[in-house]
């Protein structure tokens, strides 16, 4: 009996041994564990595209692996809003997206597409790269399943259309797609024109079949996306500015470990600093490639370029002052884009 109980006794210890031994085995291993993200986006070849790649390698390279990520161009996950809601479920790691078109989920969103709010590359850059706008951008939809991880501009506007458009007189009594923003539609509005909402997806259908006379979005998307079939003629207006957002499921993201939530965010944010001037060098490349596909790309008169901002640059006032909300977003905004400038 007394052997017995020594033998128990030595037992016990060598399991308890083994089982302190292997703890941090297994805590180890827990922590090792691989996790998916899914980017789902909807242009192709553009600047959006492009930063997607580069988050994506920056991502796994600065996770060592642990985090694979996969790159879904074009809507191949869906169209953008249906997207957004995947996002929010955690059906979807992660969106990059305009902010505008997240407008239903918080109309915040779409402050940055206020006309005459930058009148360049640089200086959307700036402003994408304030604190006080990131604060703010990147905090919205916290409470309904997002996490703003990025936040850079990616294009100056640019109108796509059936019969070019060269002076202002010409948009009037023309439906043209818009962006989905209350900024947009009273700038269109205001130019004399029928603001037409729609997902970037729907554009080319609707362009073919009269269903529009042109389209808002950047000259690289209309380049890379074979626009030309439909329209051969653009006319670079320059607003509003279009920005991109980097949107993480807050389900998918919380689920993390500590250091790969800071493997995202410190990606994504190094990314939107270093893409500044391969952005400004892939729509320039957008544009050499419209010319030499035998596109036209169009310029207003100067003075009627300068109109056109003053017949916009009140759209923010107008839009943001009746929600008090919205107008409270806006002034940080343009306070911050008075510091940039």
């Amino acid at each position: 009996m007394r052997v017995t109980r020594r033998v128990g006794a030595a037992g016990i210890c060598s399991f308890a041994l083994a089982v302190m031994l292997a703890a941090p085995f297994g805590a180890h291993a827990a922590d090792d564990k691989p996790y998916v993200m899914k980017i789902g986006l909807a242009t192709l070849g553009d600047a959006l595209h492009q930063y997607a790649n580069d988050f994506a390698a920056a991502v796994e390279k600065d996770s060592n692996g642990r985090i694979k990520v996969e790159v879904y161009p074009a809507s191949r996950l869906g169209p953008i809003q249906q997207q957004a809601e995947s996002v929010q479920f955690g059906a979807i790691q992660c969106q990059i997206v305009p902010p505008e078109f997240l407008a239903g989920i918080d109309e915040r969103f779409e402050v940055l597409t206020t006309p005459a709010l930058v009148t360049s590359m640089q200086t959307g850059q700036r402003l994408a790269a304030d604190p006080a706008v990131q604060k703010l951008m990147l905090g919205l939809g916290a409470d309904k399943g997002l996490h703003g991880a990025g936040l850079f501009m990616i294009a100056q506007s640019a109108v796509i259309a059936r019969k070019p458009i060269r002076h202002l007189a010409d948009f009037k009594g023309k439906k043209i797609r818009i962006l989905a923003s209350q900024f947009q539609r009273v700038a269109m509005q205001r130019l004399g024109a029928t603001p037409k909402p729609m997902t970037l997806g729907e554009v080319l259908p609707a362009l073919h079949d009269n269903a529009v006379d042109g389209a808002v979005a950047s000259v690289a998307v209309f380049a890379s996306m074979n626009f030309r079939q439909a329209a051969q003629y653009i006319t670079e207006t320059g607003q509003p500015a279009i920005f991109g957002i980097v949107e993480v499921s807050r389900r998918w993201y919380d689920a993390l470990p500590a250091e790969l939530r800071d493997v995202i965010d410190k990606a994504a944010s190094r990314t939107a600093t270093a893409a500044g001037p391969a952005i400004i060098a892939s729509n320039e490349q957008a544009r050499r490639g419209w010319r030499e596909a035998g596109g036209e790309l169009i310029s207003l008169p100067a003075d009627e370029q300068d109109s056109l901002l003053k017949i916009v640059a009140g759209v923010g006032d107008e839009v943001a002052n009746a929600k008090p909300q919205l107008s409270t977003a806006y002034k940080i905004v343009t306070d911050a884009a008075q510091r940039v400038h």
